[in-house]
């Protein structure tokens, strides 16, 4: 009879009181958030941080943030495992060098658009198909001699006109970025 009581009153031990090998009990701490299924998970948090340093900063945390608090433990145990000397710092440095080389990409495509940009509208005036820099008192005096689609490519319609491309420059925020020095400025 004794032991039908003890089958009842006995609880799964959880990843944590597994790998401790000790009794689980129903307040334990580890129980939500270490299940027995993944022992690899509490296996990392102990190696690197300690259970009782676990068990210490779970009871200082309220109930509702211990979740976050335990993945997050989680996921520095894992990197700490993978690189013990820089743990999650080299993941977070690995993405920082993927943002700067793309914001590099980013300013170089602008430059090469605003070059295009320049060299295109340096060829429509060369050909005479832009709008005069110096004003309408530069253009064509309008001499009879030139043929009526001469004219027109000297003084094209500008009512009609539409842009041969509709690109606009970006802009960057760079006052998020820090003490970073802007990539590129004018």
């Amino acid at each position: 009879m004794k032991e039908v009581a003890r089958k009842h009153n006995t609880v799964s031990p959880c990843a944590a009181c597994k790998l401790l090998r000790r009794r689980c009990t129903q307040d334990c701490i580890f129980a939500p958030h270490f299940p027995a299924d993944e022992p690899h998970k509490f296996a990392n948090v102990h190696k690197v941080f300690g259970a009782s340093n676990v068990s210490k900063l779970l009871q200082e945390i309220a109930v509702q943030h211990r979740g976050d608090a335990v993945s997050s433990l989680v996921y520095e145990a894992n990197a700490r495992v993978r690189d013990p000397v820089y743990g999650c710092v080299a993941a977070i440095s690995t993405l920082h060098r993927q943002i700067q080389a793309l914001q590099a990409q980013l300013a170089m495509a602008q430059a090469q658009m605003v070059h295009l940009r320049m060299s295109h509208a340096a060829s429509l005036a060369h050909a005479g198909l832009g709008h005069s820099p110096m004003g309408a008192g530069s253009t064509s005096t309008g001499s009879s001699s030139m043929s009526p689609t001469h004219n027109q490519l000297m003084e094209p319609d500008t009512v009609n006109a539409k842009p041969v491309f509709a690109l606009d420059m970006v802009v960057l925020d760079q006052t998020n970025l820090g003490s970073e020095p802007p990539i590129w400025s004018f």
